[in-house]
């Protein structure tokens, strides 16, 4: 039977309704599958703030992974980032493992981070080692104090270098340099530019030029240091712990070099290469062409420790006689009397000195009256 024109427009428009229902499922799927991305963008974004690797690996196995190139590159660099930072905590903790009498100190991360960086996990392992026990053993002993010591040179060289500017900063101890020399400035020098071509250069001379390139740097900071108020102590210390912006390495490298070769360690004034201990790492890898072996590194650290050991006690009996000496005074009076009382008696001079007092207190009677 041929089809009539009622039938054919009914099966028109049930065929447009069928048009428009799809349109609207595919139009309702696009937006359901638009919100769902978005909501997988905020969580790819939110796992990247808060560095949550795991939550990262499930959103890139899931449907779709990380969605859009931009998210894949910040992702991929946190998933690269957590990769280098285990390799950084495992060469560490294998070095700490193997030599346990070493103390980490903060910071440590950042010149491990240089060698792992240059070197690569397999080889870095054994570099921070040395790295550790031959120069930078005086800062992984139980107390930082002989990294204190070190400081002290600073204000020596620059007062054998530039007299005015030492007399600017006398009142300032030099505790400003600590974290740049104690990290070997890694942890202040942000480009790995500057750093590695910084470690070129230190690890290439002996420990003691790092302190020498901390005071190369203060003095090219002459002119900005002196107009500094005299009134105004807490920025000059600001000032100085902060590394001038840029940095001009090159010429704080040659400057540093000249003022070693001007003013060697043995020349500084008021004794402050003499106060460094003779086990302390300036004085025994001052020849940097001579091996030195890991065995012979370890007993020096010992020897170091004992010694500060022996000057903490020193430290802390003379602060306890300090803080006792007026009973320790009484007590020392009472004794040397009641010793005098022991010595007279066994002299047999007890009768003699009774018999001169009551001479001597007759006469004095008798003047009185």
């Amino acid at each position: 039977m041929a089809d009539t024109p009622s039938s054919h427009q009914a099966e028109t428009a049930f065929s447009e309704s069928e048009k428009n229902l799809t349109a609207e499922v595919v139009e309702h799927g696009s937006k359901e599958q638009s919100a769902r991305n978005d909501e997988k963008i905020n969580a790819i974004r939110l796992a990247c703030d808060t560095r949550d690797i795991d939550t990262l690996i499930t959103l890139a196995t899931s449907e779709g992974g990380f969605l859009q190139d931009d998210l894949r590159q910040i992702a991929c660099s946190e998933q690269e980032l957590s990769s280098k930072k285990t390799k950084l905590s495992r060469v560490i903790k294998r070095v700490l493992r193997n030599y346990p009498m070493l103390c980490y100190f903060q910071g440590f991360h950042d010149i491990v981070q240089v060698l792992l960086l240059v070197l690569g996990e397999s080889q870095s392992t054994q570099a921070v080692a040395q790295l550790s026990l031959l120069r930078l053993r005086d800062y992984m002993l139980p107390s930082l104090a002989p990294a204190v010591k070190h400081l002290q040179l600073i204000p020596a060289i620059i007062a054998s270098a530039d007299a005015d500017l030492s007399i600017r900063l006398s009142g300032t101890r030099p505790f400003f340099a600590l974290s740049a020399t104690l990290t070997l400035y890694a942890h202040d020098i942000q480009e790995y530019s500057d750093i590695a071509r910084l470690f070129d250069f230190l690890l290439a001379w002996e420990p003691v030029v790092s302190i020498y390139l901390y005071a190369a740097i203060v003095l090219s900071r002459r002119k900005e240091l002196l107009e500094i108020p005299l009134d105004e102590p807490e920025m000059l210390h600001f000032k100085l712990s902060k590394l001038p912006i840029p940095l001009d390495l090159e010429t704080l490298i040659s400057r540093a070099v000249q003022l070693f070769h001007d003013h060697p360690p043995e020349s500084l004034p008021a004794g402050v290469w003499r106060k460094i201990p003779g086990c302390s790492v300036l004085k025994t890898s001052r020849d940097v062409s001579r091996k030195q072996s890991i065995k012979a590194a370890v007993e020096l650290f010992y020897q170091q420790t004992h010694q500060l050991r022996r000057e903490e006690n020193k430290q802390k009996f003379i602060g306890f006689i300090w803080s006792h000496r007026r009973t320790i005074g009484s007590v020392a009076v009472a004794v040397f009397i009641g010793a005098m009382s022991i010595w007279i008696r066994k002299r047999g001079l007890d009768n003699s000195i009774l018999s001169y007092a009551d001479r001597f207190r007759a006469a004095f009677q008798g003047r009185l009256f």
